[in-house]
């Protein structure tokens, strides 16, 4: 009996890891190819007076300026952020469906829900000093239309944590963790619909070919991104550390500062300036889950395959 259960509880531990490095994979995978869509987004966010053109606009204009480079500049540290965030996210979500499944009840959209917020939750905890340094990062050497906006000089990852820990307190490292808490909806709207699409369309054991895997993926990241995307712009200004807000700490004083950006932005450009960037956040976003899903189903189906382990995971 004994022997059973452990031999369980290390398939659960070897199956939730290669979910975890399939995803952490497949997310590297299509941020690489779509990177440039998160640059032009992250202007558009931060720098409240470029003007809010196309895209492609937009990416003309900063290969123009700076250079093509500059379209991948902070590559580094944004992957290696969502390279961590991702495989913390896919194995606890993946536990937790484990742990689910070998109850009496099946999953359902709730139970969805409530394991992507859980997840979510630790994700945010566990990874918001990386994205705080990686926004600060990507920003670095940027031609601002805002002059208000000061330059930042970091040499790199570690230099970065360094400054900032000196020069702000170790508090600043995780700027921005209240709208990241709040947004852990997004990834879990997102799994919540990723997981009812895929199991609507394998009904009858089906089997579910990779563009349908693209376009349920991008289906779940599109309405989850709209509908939580002012929240992420305010997110992303504070992450980039230069909103000085009204002066006070903790949840009293995140909370007043995510309502005076979002009152300020509606101020200066009605309901509509909430949503700047939602474009290339859009492509972005949406092309870049649609690929990773794809690519992280792939990865887990091969290797199960090769490891013999496929059949005994479907029983």
């Amino acid at each position: 009996m004994s022997q059973n259960g452990g031999s369980a509880v290390g398939l659960l531990s070897y199956e939730t890891l290669v979910h975890a490095v399939a995803g952490a994979m497949g997310s590297v995978t299509a941020m690489t190819v779509f990177f440039p869509l998160d640059t032009a987004k992250s202007r558009l966010q931060v720098d409240e007076k470029r003007k809010s053109n196309s895209t492609p606009v937009i990416l003309a204009e900063i290969a123009k300026e700076e250079g093509f480079q500059a379209l991948y500049r902070g590559w580094l540290p944004v992957i290696s952020s969502l390279c961590c965030s991702n495989f913390v996210y896919f194995y606890t979500f993946n536990t937790l469906k484990k742990l689910v499944a070998s109850g009496p009840e099946k999953s359902t959209p709730g139970k969805d829900l409530l394991m992507g917020v859980v997840s979510g939750v630790l994700n945010v905890i566990l990874t918001t000093p990386m994205w705080v340094v990686n926004t600060r990062l990507k920003l670095q050497g940027a031609k601002f239309r805002n002059e208000d906006l000061q330059q930042t000089q970091y040499r790199g990852i570690f230099d970065a944590f360094s400054q900032i820990i000196a020069n702000e307190g170790v508090g600043t490292l995780w700027n921005g963790t209240l709208p990241s808490l709040i947004l852990v909806l997004n990834p879990a709207v997102q799994f919540m619909l990723y997981e009812a699409m895929k199991r609507r369309a394998g009904r009858g054991g089906k089997k579910i070919s990779s563009a349908e895997i693209f376009l349920i993926g991008a289906i779940a990241k599109a309405i989850a991104t709209t509908a939580t995307y002012p929240l992420q712009t305010v997110q992303a200004i504070l992450r980039f550390g230069q909103y000085k807000g009204d002066g006070k700490g903790g949840v009293f004083g995140s909370l007043s500062n995510i309502f005076s950006l979002l009152m300020d932005r509606i101020k200066r450009y009605g309901v509509l300036g909430l949503y700047k960037g939602l474009e290339a956040k859009l492509l972005q976003t949406v092309l870049t889950a649609a690929l990773m899903f794809v690519v992280y189903e792939k990865i887990t189906a091969a290797t199960f395959k090769v490891m013999g382990l496929n059949k005994k995971l479907k029983q």
